[in-house]
């Protein structure tokens, strides 16, 4: 079991014994100008940034090196003084009631912020709770900065919300093609982050999905053209990075083209090597020549890369003798979370852990349990299946990458910041504008397109409510009504779901007959979708309709009727308040579509290839 102690560590077998317990100050003395040391590309310079961290892993016991390996979530807003709710959690998943006990408990590298988990309720409260994270660590035994990381890939997945500034999702990125504007997003939500004491991203997602019916990746992809994948993967870690943020390019060897979620299943991906070569490998080659920090592996199975059966997480033919060997990485590889399915078919709880260092990880994130995690990898080195040099692999990567993204020298938040950094009037704009430049108008017969309020002033809103992704305002139809009616139309919303029933869709009808014209924002529309039955029943009252389609551009191919359609490709704000603004011709669209759309009665054929979008 691990040493739960706070005052000292008793290693045994390999370990090696040290009473001494340094201040953070020390410690800070002791690394002082490894940052500098790693970013320079001198030879000497960084030979001489890996001899200072060698020697603070040779002074690590074997406990404290296992744990360094681990990266977890843990519950509550404050590292001490979290909620009882939080504490009853973390009891019953983590075995410790907040993040200090797990701290002091397991030694862990890292850790994850989630909203679910309680981490991030508003920039301040982040900023603390990084603080508080980094002084217990600091303050244990030989204590490390911990590289607290998050989900902020914007658009569809993100953990920090407002105040923090939202960004358009990878997909509608995509779709403005601009790599000036990936970069200015990583640079913006890398700052923000850097500001509340958050040190690594895992974004960009460098999948290339070409499965329209990717249930996992689908938006949180760039598109389905490698080459423009690609670009857009290097510019936004670039944007990251810069901001001192690590960047982490994810899932590799490539995730976009499955039909199931990783999350509940175990995905097959059928490319040969030949197409993986020329789609799914061009943006992690991108990545790395861009050096990106961190890269994630996908729970997939790739045949044609490793006929064992196993997912690349476990691959060491994946994980070591490609991306390792033949890419030429050498920065840290991160599993995706050991809690999901994909990873947990063919190997137990304990195994997995283990199996994954073997083929080449670097990090372990979020194991269903890290009791069971961490004594496993224990286990593995004490009877020989994982060797303690194996082990300082990993580390020496990570301390790296702390190195270089300036913690050994300064792991703090920067609270005096936030009020200038997190969510402030000039990013906010920002988004906006990048968020003009991605929405994307498929259709307009007979020039639907602009509404105008002089024409078309009461505006009926109506369609699916999606939960909305973190903290924004939602539900989608609200927030398009608003934004219509500050552009001076009198719009009102109407929740229809994303499976309205007859008598809701009956509701709508009726609401249609006192409007001047009608918005319906879709959701993933298949063939039997009651949304199709909504949108028909709204175009045969005559009224001008025009389809929002708020998540995949796929919608239209199941709307061959209609005579108006944008894409936003997610329902955030930013991107239905710009959809607003496309709507009432006060911007024009100036998206192109980066995924194509396959035509319903005819997959084979395209619908809207690649590039296409209109304008006005």
């Amino acid at each position: 079991m691990p040493d739960t102690s706070t005052g000292s560590d008793t290693g045994t077998g390999s370990t090696r014994r040290d009473t001494a317990r340094p201040s953070r100050r020390a410690v800070l003395a002791a690394t002082a100008g490894l940052t500098a040391a790693l970013t320079v590309p001198a030879a000497a310079d960084a030979a001489d940034g890996d001899r200072r961290l060698r020697g603070l892993i040779s002074r690590m016991t074997l406990e404290e090196k296992v744990g360094q390996l681990f990266v977890t979530r843990v519950y509550g807003h404050s590292a001490t003084a979290p909620d009882q709710a939080d504490i009853d959690t973390n009891l019953k998943e983590l075995g410790v009631r907040t993040a200090a006990e797990l701290i002091a408990k397991y030694r862990v590298g890292g850790i994850i912020y989630f909203a679910w988990a309680h981490n991030t309720r508003d920039p301040h409260q982040i900023a603390a709770l990084s603080d508080g994270i980094q002084r217990v660590s600091l303050d244990q035994p030989r204590g490390l900065p911990v590289l607290i990381a998050t989900d902020q890939e914007h658009g569809a997945v993100c953990r920090i919300g407002k105040p923090a500034t939202l960004l358009p999702g990878a997909m509608a990125i995509g779709a403005g093609r601009s790599r000036s504007d990936a970069r200015t997003l990583g640079r913006i939500s890398g700052a923000e982050l850097r500001a509340m004491g958050v040190h690594q991203d895992y974004a960009p997602d460098a999948d290339v999905n070409v499965n329209p019916a990717n249930p996992v990746i689908g938006v949180r992809s760039f598109g389905a053209d490698p080459d423009a994948v690609a670009a857009l993967v290097a510019a936004e870690v670039r944007g990251y990075q810069s901001a001192g943020v690590a960047a982490c390019a994810k899932h590799f060897p490539g995730h976009g083209d499955t039909s199931v979620d990783s999350h509940y299943g175990f995905p097959v991906i059928t490319h040969s090597r030949e197409l993986w070569e020329r789609l799914d490998a061009v943006p992690f080659r991108a990545a790395i020549r861009a050096g990106v920090d961190s890269v994630m592996t996908g729970h997939i199975q790739f045949p044609a890369l490793d006929g064992s059966g196993d997912p690349a997480t476990l691959s060491r033919p994946v994980l070591t003798g490609i991306l390792r060997e033949e890419l030429g990485y050498d920065g840290v590889v991160i599993t995706d979370s050991l809690g999901m399915q994909g990873v947990r078919t063919k190997y137990g709880d304990d195994r997995v852990p283990v199996l994954a260092l073997k083929a080449g990880v670097d990090q372990l994130l979020n194991p269903p349990s890290l009791d069971v995690a961490w004594n496993a990898v224990l286990t593995a080195v004490r009877n020989g299946e994982l060797t303690e040099d194996r082990l300082d692999e990993s580390i020496l990567r990570i301390l790296r990458l702390k190195a270089r993204r300036g913690l050994l020298d300064h792991p703090w938040a920067r609270p005096d910041r936030i009020g200038r950094t997190v969510g402030t009037k000039a990013h906010l704009a920002t988004a906006d504008r990048i968020a003009e430049r991605t929405t994307t108008l498929l259709v307009n017969e007979d020039r639907t397109l602009p509404f105008d309020p002089r024409r078309e002033q009461r505006v009926l809103v109506v369609g699916a409510d999606p939960a909305s992704p973190s903290g924004t305002t939602g539900p989608p139809t609200g927030v398009l009504a608003a934004a219509l009616t500050e552009l001076g139309f009198a719009a009102t919303a109407l929740s229809t779901g994303t499976a309205p029933s007859a008598a809701t869709v009956d509701k709508a009808v009726t609401a249609a007959g006192n409007a001047d014209a009608v918005v319906v924002a879709t959701y993933n529309v298949t063939a039997g979708s009651s949304q199709r039955t909504l949108v028909d029943r709204l175009l045969a009252t005559g009224r001008p309709v025009a389809v929002v389609a708020v998540r995949n551009p796929y919608d239209i191919a199941q709307l061959p009727a209609v005579r108006a359609c944008l894409a936003t490709y997610c329902w955030t704000d930013v991107e239905l308040r710009a959809a607003a603004r496309v709507l009432a011709g006060r911007v024009a669209p100036r998206g192109r579509l980066p995924v194509p759309v396959q035509r319903a009665d005819d997959p084979s054929r395209e619908l809207y290839p690649i590039g296409h979008g209109l304008t006005y």
